[in-house]
């Protein structure tokens, strides 16, 4: 029997108004109850949060329900992969270790139903984007990380919440050309044998073949909450109301 996948990405959790803040979790703790009836797994590819920052004893104020969705669905055996985006990059163990979740620094190759998957956030992935990529490896560095959980927890939340705020500007402002530079890297494994090259990260929704591949794009929640889902061998980006 084959199974049925979820995918959701770029909720960035932490932006907007609380307001706004408050509705959004409403659908996102709405989707995960659906997903515990109608998925084997769930693909969180990136930027759950809009920044995140972890202490060994200290996670950050928020989203309480979205947490204890999250293991409720772990807990009855839906297993939870989460990408670390370039927004919500300062993990630590907690959501392994008290939610369940499988975590993934970098993208992975997958074989869901009998077709293979290239899965990542997509950042770092655009060819032309060196000053990002030597950006990220600053900002991933276990020992920086070390060194700034020193930091009380209210200036790290801040700080982590204002870095969060210039990665976007620079994303925003940045060139990438005309072509989607995540539709090139994403033609590049497709020709090494993907059936499927997943992304998140522009925020830009779209679903294209190229040859006898396909690249998906999940879009964000910031302007039309959806999810990505993959069963009895069709792939289809859900609007989520």
């Amino acid at each position: 029997m084959k199974e049925t996948y979820l995918f959701i990405s770029d909720i960035h959790l932490g932006l907007q108004s609380y307001s706004v803040e408050r509705e959004k979790e409403r659908l996102l703790v709405k989707f995960l109850k659906f997903a515990e009836d109608n998925c084997s797994e769930l693909f969180i590819v990136g930027d759950l949060f809009d920044y995140w920052f972890e202490y060994k004893r200290v996670y950050q104020k928020g989203f309480f329900r979205t947490l204890t969705a999250l293991q409720d669905l772990t807990e009855k055996g839906i297993k939870v992969h989460y990408f670390i985006g370039n927004h919500d990059f300062m993990h630590g163990n907690f959501f392994k270790d008290e939610i369940g979740a499988a975590m993934y620094e970098n993208p992975i190759d997958t074989i869901l139903n009998g077709k293979r998957f290239f899965i990542g956030h997509g950042d770092g992935l655009v060819k032309n984007d060196i000053g990002y990529n030597i950006l990220k490896k600053i900002l991933r560095n276990k020992v920086l990380q070390k060194f700034y959980s020193w930091v009380h927890p209210d200036i790290g939340v801040a700080i982590a919440s204002h870095t969060s705020k210039t990665s976007r500007d620079y994303t925003t402002k940045k060139d990438y050309g005309e072509e989607d530079g995540l539709f090139e890297a994403a033609k590049s494994k497709i020709d090494e044998g993907f059936d499927f090259v997943l992304f998140g990260h522009l925020h830009k929704r779209c679903y294209l073949k190229y040859k006898n591949g396909f690249y998906v794009n999940l879009g964000s929640w910031l302007d039309a909450p959806c999810y990505g889902i993959y069963k009895d061998d069709k792939f289809e980006i859900v609007d989520w109301k």
